[in-house]
């Protein structure tokens, strides 16, 4: 699990950093520090989406990966060695981010077309129905079993409730950007999607607000991580 958490931390980082490339080209294209070219600035602008977009798949596929995960850990411990082995989470791991890439980049280039739009929708809404399914099963399983569960079972458990809480911020942070996509689609020219396009900025904003929650909800949640950081703070102090 923690190989695809590492990876959900690099993919939430992926939209910070094509908001920093962004702000230091416009900053540089104010200054006249680099010439105004726009086929340049066009290719950047590509670049810095294509970013976007591949945190967006990336985070989506790896949410659901753990979530594959902590479903195993919980109703299959036993076999959960054999199933979920290292050579099967490094190439699961290598296909999200080559097919991320790879879905980013046709969006890029056909980005006029509804279908692709439809087509990321698509794939928002089933991630959002596998992982609800999952979560809803293994909580069904420790309310009834609460009073009999193991302190191991509730470490589980407790990541399960960690992920959760990463998946709903996920959902909030990323969510208007869906809606964006879908009136795009559905009513371009009406009053209000006029009106609600307007505040894409609004929209960005979450979207970085999303990549700088997840680690704090790592520290606090993970004990582990706690200790680590403390033992940092400590050896730096002394």
């Amino acid at each position: 699990m923690y190989y695809f958490i590492c990876c959900l931390a690099a993919s939430d980082m992926l939209v910070s950093i094509s908001n920093l490339i962004e702000t230091l080209i416009l900053i540089l294209l104010r200054h006249a520090a680099i010439e105004y070219n726009e086929p340049m600035v066009k290719m950047m602008d590509n670049i810095v989406d294509t970013m976007i977009l591949c945190s967006l798949v990336t985070s989506l596929s790896f949410l659901g990966a753990i979530a594959v995960d902590r479903y195993v850990t919980i109703f299959y411990a036993l076999r959960y060695h054999s199933i979920i082995t290292q050579c099967r989470v490094v190439s699961a791991i290598t296909g999200i981010w080559l097919a991320s890439m790879a879905c980013s980049i046709t969006f890029i280039v056909f980005s006029d077309s509804h279908i692709v739009i439809l087509c990321l929708i698509g794939f928002f809404i089933s991630m959002l129905l596998l992982m609800l399914g999952l979560y809803i099963h293994m909580f069904v399983l420790a309310r009834k079993h609460s009073q009999i569960i193991m302190a191991q079972q509730k470490a589980k458990l407790r990541g399960a409730i960690t992920l959760t809480m990463l998946l709903g911020i996920f959902f909030v942070c990323w969510g208007p950007f869906f809606l964006h996509l879908t009136l795009i689609v559905s009513c371009p020219k009406h009053p209000f999607c006029r009106e609600y396009f307007k505040y894409f900025n609004i929209t960005f904003v979450l979207m970085i607000f999303n990549s700088i929650i997840d680690p704090i909800i790592y520290a606090f949640r993970s004990r582990e991580l706690r200790k680590t950081l403390k033992d940092i703070v400590l050896c730096c102090s002394q």
